[in-house]
């Protein structure tokens, strides 16, 4: 397939695992995704990144590939995690639930739509189950069909913000009751959802989390599309924001100087909030109390960035990717 062609029919998967502390076994797992058992390389499919969290002990793998070929690279991968992960002796501060914890689809391309996402990702939930037993699944977004909820109301159902969930209330939409070795997989689509975490220099988690709550999108003047944790992090706190994309234009009176980044889905306009709006509005609630932010981490690429380095890797056979992004990106 002509790259200009694979391109309208680019999808992403950012998997997210429950495993940093162990580099080798994470990158063992995103290989999986790339070569099959033989050793063979998967055509048209690569690696962007593999991020890796020490505190959270989380990983998340990011795998592009067309979306006739996504299925079994997202599948291989998740077998491969299953087999070497345990989530009896798992130990992170990030909320988490499964060893693969979540697998949500995004579209790329212009060929793809929002049905075909869905699809892929009820495809893997449901191989999933088949082929490693005793893993089980939730769905969400488009591929909660018919009522679409998201991720978030999903996870709030399921139990994944308390300390300890009780796997027994679980019902899950595919498989069995949780297994304690699995636990419990998210699977999804949607558009895009980056990750974007802002550090403030204190130890204060109920500034953390009032600032978190200030920010959120179901807070009166929160950010659209913008679902907040204030985390403990490194020795300060983290305020870890799932940034959803959201359909229609960009709202002009929220900016920090920086238009909302826009593309389109089935013809559909979708926009984000910048990660440099959301810098500000921590940046400016954490300065009221006299803290100030540390930083701010992109856990990957955002939408365009993604379909950009997706299309540099593929057309250049560069299936490693995440070995030889800074190079290139320099």
């Amino acid at each position: 397939m002509a790259p200009c062609s694979l391109g309208r029919r680019l999808v992403a998967c950012l998997l997210n695992v429950s495993e940093a502390r162990r580099k080798d076994l994470v990158e063992t797992v995103a290989k999986a995704a790339l070569y099959n058992t033989e050793g063979e390389r998967r055509e048209g499919t690569a690696v962007l990144n593999i991020f890796n969290d020490q505190d959270y002990n989380r990983s998340v793998i990011t795998i592009v590939a067309s979306i006739d070929s996504i299925r079994e690279a997202v599948l291989s991968a998740c077998e491969e995690a299953c087999g070497l992960i345990d989530m009896r002796a798992h130990a992170g501060v990030h909320p988490c639930m499964g060893a693969v914890d979540l697998i949500p689809i995004y579209p790329l391309g212009e060929e793809v739509g929002v049905e075909d996402c869905a699809k892929e990702a009820r495809a893997v939930a449901q191989g999933l189950t088949e082929r490693v037993q005793g893993t089980s699944a939730f769905l969400f977004g488009w591929a909660d069909s018919p009522l679409q909820r998201g991720l978030a109301q999903r996870r709030k159902e399921m139990g994944w913000f308390k300390k300890t969930a009780d796997m027994q209330t679980i019902r899950p939409d595919m498989g069995p009751q949780p297994h304690k070795q699995f636990g419990l997989t998210g699977v999804g689509a949607s558009p895009y959802v980056m990750n974007c975490n802002v550090t403030i220099d204190t130890q204060d988690m109920a500034l953390g989390r009032s600032i978190a709550k200030a920010i959120r999108e179901s807070t009166p003047e929160g950010l659209p599309g913008v679902q907040v944790l204030a985390l403990p992090h490194d020795g300060a706190v983290e305020i870890a924001c799932n940034v959803e994309s959201v359909k229609g234009r960009s709202p002009s009176h929220m900016t920090a100087g920086e238009p909302w980044p826009c593309f389109s889905i089935d013809g559909q306009p979708y926009c984000h909030a910048p990660a440099s709006l959301i810098t500000a509005r921590v940046a400016e609630l954490a300065g009221r109390q006299g803290i100030g932010a540390k930083g701010t981490a992109l856990v990957g690429f955002t939408p365009r960035e993604c379909r950009g380095l997706a299309e540099l890797a593929l057309s250049q056979g560069i299936a490693e990717f995440w070995k030889e992004q800074h190079r290139i990106r320099m």
